[in-house]
């Protein structure tokens, strides 16, 4: 396979997928498509898709909304910005969600909400863990008001899921922002991420302009984020797995190889 460069270093990382899209050089742990997560972190085979015919209608008429979302259907080869389904990770029957940063940068809409609802609905249903891999830009504003609807209606089924005493994991991955940081992505039971995320709510930016301060240089990193208790812990991709399976055996769930 060529090589593969880097998006922050600019070095090749030769063989990508042994290497998990991770750079030697540097360490950035580069975006994943949700086939190349899938591929990194469920048992092989395991996987069944739930909701793969869901599709976005255009509740508020915006220009090309439906072409643009066509066309990343077919370069993403999903349905939406999110995938969701059961597995096995290490051995341990799960429901995981996969964000896709392709598909209109992970945004939230109407389909994404729906889709991760209904995944927590099975696993609280069915007494499974759930384990969701958040990547996003925050709310899709092309679906208005419906997009922001989406944050209380995910919101309400993790609250669901933890009155029944099942566990969520919510790992964080680059980059994720807006509405998906201040819903779902921010309520698991553990918080994991990946090195050098990017993870907040407004740009840093927008911050400093409100605050009129400047902001550290790591602001808004999961390194950041964990010194101060944000996250409970930060793991190299390839250890990412086993640590979801230790997690999930340690919450007393049957399983594992």
């Amino acid at each position: 396979m060529a090589d593969y460069i880097c998006s922050q270093c600019q070095k090749p990382i030769p063989d990508p997928d042994k290497n998990l899209w991770v750079c030697d050089a540097c360490g950035n742990h580069s975006r994943l498509s949700w086939q190349q997560r899938l591929s990194v972190t469920a048992d092989q085979g395991s996987f069944n898709e739930f909701d793969s015919g869901m599709k976005s209608c255009n509740p508020i008429d915006y220009p090309d909304y439906e072409k643009k979302v066509n066309e990343l259907m077919k370069s993403c080869e999903t349905g939406e910005a999110v995938v969701t389904g059961r597995c096995t990770i290490k051995g341990y029957s799960c429901v995981v969600g996969i964000m896709d940063s392709r598909f209109m940068m992970a945004s939230m809409g109407s389909v994404v909400g729906e889709k991760i609802t209904r995944a927590f609905e099975y696993a609280t249903a069915n007494k499974l863990p759930v384990i969701v891999f958040s990547a996003s830009g925050g709310a899709r504003m092309q679906e208005g008001i419906i997009s922001l609807m989406q944050m209380a209606k995910t919101s309400g089924a993790v609250a669901r899921h933890t009155r029944e005493s099942q566990l969520y994991i919510s790992v964080i991955t680059d980059p994720t922002t807006g509405g998906v940081t201040a819903s779902f992505a921010t309520l698991g039971d553990i918080i994991l991420a990946e090195p050098g995320v990017t993870l907040g709510f407004a740009g840093k930016r927008v911050i400093q302009d409100t605050i009129g301060a400047v902001l550290p240089d790591r602001f808004q990193t999961s390194e950041f984020v964990y010194e101060h208790g944000f996250v409970d812990a930060i793991s190299h991709r390839r250890d990412m797995p086993e640590m979801i399976a230790k997690i999930i055996r340690l919450h007393g769930y049957k399983g594992g190889k």
